[in-house]
């Protein structure tokens, strides 16, 4: 397994926003979570990244190495990338100047040298620069690399937000719905993107997303939370005919093969 989550919680205060979860992550998969909203999502990826720290007793271990409690910073330089719900686009920058942003924890020199200017210094920009350039050639960005990124589209805003995380060189990217306030059209273009770079990087992938087609059609495995507790996991056909997930969206008051009608449509 390339990531284990054993017995993570998290509180705040009264409120218990992850009670006990267990995931387990394969290299290379493409795994989904998905639940209503206030379900602990997005929670659980600050948990996984080291935005927030767990309760005592959890454990997070990502390839081999224990990451629980670590800084974030030291959780990326480790191989774990993510994006967030709300983008954090540098405005006033440029696309390839946001995208060079990404790397900042691998860069191999330290701040006299950055200071001072080095030939090495030089060297190693001209040369990640060059990489930025490539990376965003290969998302569909590169003809837009020296504008502002305050002028991109919605569209192209997730995807550079996509490329900030890839410049990290990540074994693990995490997306935190990455579909969100996007057309259909363009949730299909960041989607084919995303296995894309999965396919050529040998990535691994969990996503968090509304859209349950998104999720229904791309992930092979779904996780499913409800009130901070794993509640299903599964294929995605077995998610759809699972009784507590169809519950936990939608209620009791439907009958099941209507619900199921819906998931499926979804």
């Amino acid at each position: 397994m390339l990531l284990e989550v054993r017995n993570l919680s998290k509180k705040f205060g009264g409120f218990t926003a992850i009670s006990n979860v267990n995931l387990s992550v394969k290299q290379g998969e493409v795994r989904g979570i998905i639940g209503p909203n206030g379900s602990g999502k997005s929670t659980l990826f600050n948990l996984i990244s080291g935005v927030y720290k767990p309760e005592p007793g959890a454990s997070i271990v990502f390839d081999g190495q224990d990451i629980t409690g670590l800084e974030p910073h030291e959780i990326a330089r480790r191989g774990v990338a993510r994006t967030f719900q709300m983008l954090r686009i540098f405005s006033g920058m440029s696309v390839i100047e946001n995208t060079m942003v990404g790397h900042h924890a691998l860069i191999p020199y330290d701040t006299a040298s950055a200071v001072l200017g080095t030939r090495r210094v030089w060297h190693d920009e001209q040369k990640l620069r060059a990489e930025m350039m490539e990376l965003l050639a290969f998302i569909g960005l590169a003809d837009f690399a020296e504008m502002p990124a305050g002028e991109l589209s919605g569209g192209q805003r997730r995807l550079l937000a996509l490329g900030r995380a890839m410049a990290a060189k990540p074994k693990l990217l995490m997306l935190d719905e990455p579909g969100a306030g996007l057309s259909p059209t363009n949730v299909d273009i960041l989607l084919d993107t995303v296995l894309a770079l999965q396919k050529r990087f040998g990535l691994t992938v969990i996503i968090i997303e509304h859209i349950l087609k998104l999720v229904m059609d791309t992930c092979q495995t779904v996780s499913v939370l409800e009130h901070g507790e794993k509640i299903a996991e599964g294929t995605p056909a077995e998610i759809k005919e699972n009784h507590a997930v169809i519950e936990a969206y939608l209620g009791k008051e439907m009958k099941d093969d209507e619900v199921r009608a819906y998931m499926r449509s979804a």
